[in-house]
């Protein structure tokens, strides 16, 4: 049986539903009278006309007008606050820069200008009239500008002027670009391919996900620009022989914020320490730190501050709304989101959850409702991934619903909107997010649902925000007119699901038979990648304890209700189907009893013990066996009475005769001779 996609998944459950839904009309007609039979006919021959079109009208007029009614918007006001200065702590601030600066007045090569032009660049951007300049000159940059205002091209353009300027005189990396996911990796190698078209400079991308061999053969021929993520460089630095970062010119990081924090730390050392220490290092993110103490793991020398925008700011065009969730109310989540995406933002929208199993449900549910629906998360395949944000931006799909995996420096052409079904871990995240809209001088919408617990931070955005931000309110009918559609969609979502779960499990029992077959027929055992196991840098002990403290950081530990919690959460896994409140409270503390549980085992005192865990396991019974001293040994160390009457007598007659023996074995002739 061949494997079929998501999609194809939910059309055949939707068309199972209608046919069930058709049959049910069909019997009910059955039963009424000889006249009204006839009519009735008639309209269902309509409605299956209107099902092959694949139209969703399946709401009665009442239902109609009841989802014909407006959303209320109105203007959240703003508290004033006093602002804090702001310390200087740089060596150098460069945010300010020529506003009449053009490309041409940069001192570009040809190739470079050839290639603006072919890319379409007319006037460079603020950050780009700030940036290439200062790169030109080989300086240390730490640089913050908005979303969507060209952080790229800026970095980009000053090294591939370099690399034109002085060509390489061996086949060496010159340059890394750092990226924090494969999405913008990608994304970043094809730019600079763009505007290195003209010219002789090679580049090279190591991703995961993609072909480890065909990277490795790249990397062998010395690409002078290297774009990778942190984990595959150090697994090709540590697996491929050839490769290595001593000469390394220039090290930039894109998305530094992401880069320098704790979950890439012990990864970051360890490149930073195959780095060469003679070189230029620049950082570029919308949400840059401002301290250089942050900043002091990459060893910046002297470095330049250039802020166009401050280090919260949306994008300028960017209008931003909010949902309010009651404390009661958690439950309406899915229901609200649903009512957006079919009523007011029907295209070009993104979707971000906070977890992948919600990413994946609200593909299902979406689907379902006969929308047009693509995901984008970590548990997908790399193909998979590319696969969907394809369809994303040829249009082929309107909405997008996607982790944070797709958050940062994704330029996707033409998003409208984007929604966030809930407040993400911090307000960076959150202009993260929100930058996939209102992107190169744009207009975008972001829609955002704030619960009591998330208020905190839509305080701190209203502070910040430079122009009003507005509340949206939806009409209450409407929201329990979808919370019902989805109650009654739970059981072909469950279908899908099971339908998905057949299917991985055939395909895996294939794969178990297939493997059983080619060790049949080469008569080998199949090993790994040829039998060698890749290395890294840590071990799995230190992987699995890095990753246990990341956990635990991450959920406050001194949390009430433990019993309750744990009651609920028993009481949920007993219940066939979840209600949307359980789901979304499931999924929170199933993570924060996970992290209490191993902050209290770590916490656990040691077990005592008869014997101390560090001494060495008890010798069997039976008398010690001392180790056995060489003459010199014994002789130097014994200071008995015995053996000093003995020195000063000379050697016995028992000694000698020893001695004789010994020496006649070795071939010798031994003869007395006076200790005098």
């Amino acid at each position: 049986k061949a494997a079929t996609t998501l999609d194809e998944k939910i059309e055949k459950v939707r068309q199972k539903r209608k046919l069930q839904e058709k049959e049910a009309k069909q019997a009910k007609v059955k039963d009424e009278d000889a006249e009204a039979e006839d009519d009735q006919t008639k309209k269902e021959c309509e409605d299956c006309s209107r099902d092959e079109e694949d139209v969703e009208s399946e709401y009665s007029l009442d239902d109609e007008s009841i989802f014909a009614k407006a959303d209320k918007v109105k203007v959240k006001e703003k508290r004033r606050s006093k602002k804090g200065e702001v310390v200087k702590s740089f060596f150098e601030d460069a945010s300010q820069y020529d506003d009449n600066l053009s490309f041409q007045d940069m001192n570009l090569s040809r190739p470079l200008l050839k290639a603006i032009t072919a890319l379409g660049f007319k006037q460079p951007t603020p950050i780009q009239k700030a940036c290439i300049p200062v790169g030109l000159l080989g300086k240390d940059i730490c640089a913050c500008a908005a979303t969507g205002t060209g952080k790229t091209a800026a970095f980009i353009l000053p090294v591939l002027e370099r690399l034109i300027y002085k060509p390489r005189q061996a086949p060496i990396t010159r340059v890394l670009v750092l990226v924090p996911t494969r999405e913008l990796g990608i994304q970043v190698h094809s730019v600079t391919k763009q505007l290195a078209q003209f010219s002789s400079v090679t580049t090279c991308l190591a991703v995961g996900g993609l072909d480890v061999k065909t990277q490795e053969a790249a990397l062998r021929s010395g690409p002078d620009i290297l774009i990778a993520t942190p984990g595959r460089l150090i697994d090709h630095l540590h697996n491929c022989p050839s490769f290595h970062l001593s000469s390394v010119e220039v090290l930039i990081l894109d998305e530094a914020d992401r880069m320098l924090d704790e979950y890439f730390e012990e990864q970051m050392k360890e490149i930073i320490r195959l780095c060469s220490h003679h070189r230029q290092t620049m950082l570029f993110s919308a949400t840059m730190t401002e301290e250089v103490k942050d900043l002091a793991s990459v060893s910046l020398k002297n470095p330049v501050r250039i802020f166009v925008n401050s280090n919260t700011d949306v994008a300028p065009f960017l209008r931003q709304e909010f949902i309010r969730i009651r404390p009661n109310r958690e439950g309406d989540r899915e229901a609200i989101v649903t009512a957006l995406l079919t009523r007011t933002f029907q295209d070009h929208v993104m979707l971000f959850t906070q977890t992948k199993k919600q990413a994946h449900r609200m593909h299902i549910l979406l689907g379902l409702m006969g929308l047009r629906v693509g995901e984008l998360h970590g548990n997908l395949s790399q193909t998979q991934r590319l696969e969907s944000l394809r369809r994303f931006k040829d249009e082929q799909i309107d909405i997008l619903v996607a982790t944070d995996v797709a958050a940062r420096g994704l330029d996707i052409e033409g998003v409208k909107t984007v929604i966030n079904f809930t407040m993400p871990n911090t307000i960076k995240h959150y202009v993260h997010r929100v930058g996939r809209t209102a992107r190169a001088g744009k207009a975008g919408r972001s829609v955002s649902l704030v619960g009591e617990e998330e208020r905190k931070m839509l305080k701190e955005i209203v502070k910040t925000a430079k122009t009003a931000v507005k509340a949206r309110i939806l009409p209450q009918d409407v929201i329990l007119k979808f919370r019902e559609k989805i109650e009654n969609l739970e059981k072909d979502i469950y279908a899908v699901l099971c339908l998905e779960r057949e299917e991985r499990e055939m395909q895996q029992s294939e794969a178990q038979i297939n493997k059983a077959k080619k060790q049949l027929e080469t008569g080998k055992k199949e090993t790994g990648s040829e039998g060698v196991e890749r290395s890294w840098f840590q071990t799995r002990e230190e992987r699995k304890k890095e990753k246990l403290a990341k956990a635990l950081q991450e959920f406050d530990l001194a949390l009430r209700g433990k019993k309750k919690r744990k009651k609920f959460v028993q009481d949920t896994q007993k219940k066939a189907q979840m209600t949307p409140e359980e789901r979304s409270q499931f999924e929170i503390l199933k993570s924060q009893m996970y992290a209490e549980r191993l902050a209290k085992r770590n916490r656990r005192a040691k077990r005592a013990r008869a014997l101390p865990e560090e001494e060495p396991a008890a010798a069997p019974a039976g008398p010690k066996k001392k180790k056995k001293l060489s003459v010199f040994d014994e002789e130097l160390t014994n200071t008995s009475r015995k053996a000093l009457k003995q020195y000063r007598a000379g050697p016995s007659f028992e000694d000698r005769k020893r001695l004789g023996i010994a020496q006649r074995r070795k071939g010798g002739n031994f003869k007395s001779k006076s200790r005098y």
